[in-house]
């Protein structure tokens, strides 16, 4: 197969990236490790959400996944040879403290101090995220994230990484993606632990805050200072369908819900007002008590950003009704016709641009893009190669929406691809390959596919 691959054209904005832009590949634990029962690893929400019927398609489990515990050294190996500064990689709470409670699992931490020093001696600089959804399975038995008390427990956790790891990781996020977490685990359903209760959602939310701040204020008092510490948003941008009030106001819902419930206690220290009201009229409250604010404002110093895409919402149903059955109102999403992933999700680079230029302005901390990549029905030819041209196509159009934003002032210092590997991508279980790097399921042989070519040598045309 050619692995050659044309240098970035200089036409394109890609090319205005300078030579200090950093460049990464992302996973995570449950999606890529495997080993669920090893190594003193106790369950998580996941573990126990794969037995529910019907949860994941094909019933599939993370119980083997990309079997990363036993494979690392080779993983490493290919991440180095993409040419990568960064790695972003999750921390396993069940791994190194199993049940949620305790000291710290020596062969659990274990792990991921070996993880560290690969990286490390392959040039590759480690991102920890202690948290990407694997909460332990007694925590969720307490009553998980809607429960005040999981914050607490969160830190104490987040300090026995951090007191493992700190020598060696410079760069510690604390959340990936809190509204996964809070809307798809508790109000929606659709991922673990498979609740739904949007009250409990909304509780889940602000203890999600409040233990990101208090990890944070922790690790930052244990730190010599040559630590950075932030945390990763999922965001798109909602566009009204037309100019109309119920459009509208469709648009400013879910750009409150999405982004603003975060971002505005997060930096500005208060939930912003029109949420506020809007869940009064529900019937719901965000259980804040005194002080809860003020620590989950403690500073950022870096804001991860994923994205995935944008949409087009209106705010009536098909007959023209601007509320629900049960009196709610009604945000629709709208197919404007563009080019789908293998997600269903409309493919919207410009929206990127929007997002990220938005964000600076609005909040004004420093980004780095921590997920943005695309799934799409691979066809491997009989050595396993993908020619990918149309995840190729993905991320050349994404990247070059970062580079516009950074043109209009954005302050993004760099981009982490998603994923390094196929892997179990949650509900969908394999069906759904964000990898550019395929994996066999049966064999677990890895093949880099086209778009990890032209990763690599954008990243070598960019650097000189």
């Amino acid at each position: 197969m050619d692995t050659t691959v044309t240098p970035v054209d200089h036409a394109n904005p890609i090319a205005t990236l300078p030579p200090s832009f950093r460049w990464g590949v992302a996973t995570s634990a449950y999606q890529i490790e495997g080993a669920v029962a090893e190594g003193g690893r106790t369950r998580s929400i996941w573990d126990t959400f794969c037995e529910v019927p019907d949860a994941i398609d094909k019933g599939d489990t993370g119980e083997i996944a990309c079997d990363h515990y036993h494979r690392m050294p080779q993983d490493v190996a290919l991440i180095r040879d993409l040419g990568v500064d960064l790695y972003r990689f999750s921390v396993a709470w069940p791994r190194v403290q199993p049940r949620g409670q305790g000291p710290v699992n020596p062969e659990g931490i274990g792990f991921y101090d070996r993880l560290t020093d690969e990286l490390l001696a392959g040039g590759v600089e480690p991102w920890v995220t202690l948290y990407h959804w694997d909460l332990p399975q007694e925590l969720e038995d307490a009553g998980g994230w809607p429960n005040r008390d999981t914050a607490y427990r969160f830190a104490d956790y987040s300090m026995m990484v951090f007191d493992a790891l700190q020598d060696r990781i410079k760069t510690w996020t604390t959340l990936n993606e809190p509204w996964c977490s809070a809307m798809l685990g508790y109000a929606y359903g659709a991922h673990a632990p498979g609740r739904r209760d949007f009250a409990a959602s909304m509780r889940a939310v602000h203890h999600l805050l409040l233990g990101h701040g208090l990890a944070t204020e922790r690790m930052r008092a244990a730190s010599d200072g040559r630590h950075e510490f932030g945390i990763t948003l999922n965001m798109g941008v909602s566009t009204p369908q037309t100019d109309s009030a119920a459009d509208r106001d469709a648009a400013r819902r879910s750009d409150a819900l999405g982004t603003r419930i975060y971002l505005d206690p997060l930096v500005r220290g208060r939930y912003p007002a029109d949420l506020v009201d809007d869940l009064a009229r529900w019937g719901v409250t965000l259980p804040v008590e005194d002080g809860d604010l003020e620590v989950i404002r403690t500073p950022l110093d870096v804001l991860g950003v994923n994205y995935y895409f944008s949409e087009t919402v209106s705010g009536v149903d098909e007959d023209g009704n601007d509320t629900d059955p049960d009196g709610l109102p009604v945000s629709r999403v709208i197919p404007t016709g563009r080019p789908l992933t293998a997600m269903g999700w409309e493919i919207v680079p410009e929206g990127f641009t929007q997002l990220l230029v938005r964000l600076h302005n609005d909040y004004g901390l420093p980004i780095y893009v921590t997920e943005n990549g695309s799934a799409f029905d691979d066809v491997p030819d009989e050595t396993g190669y993908v020619d990918d041209e149309d995840r190729v196509s993905y991320f050349d159009s994404h990247i070059g929406a970062v580079a516009l934003a950074r043109q209009q002032g954005a302050d993004i210092r760099g981009y982490f691809a998603w994923s390094l590997m196929d892997n179990f991508e949650w509900a969908y279980g394999y069906d759904k390959r964000f990898g550019i790097v395929r994996v066999d399921y049966d064999t677990q042989e890895r093949t880099p596919k086209r778009s990890a070519y032209w990763y690599r040598d954008t990243i070598r045309s960019l650097r000189g």
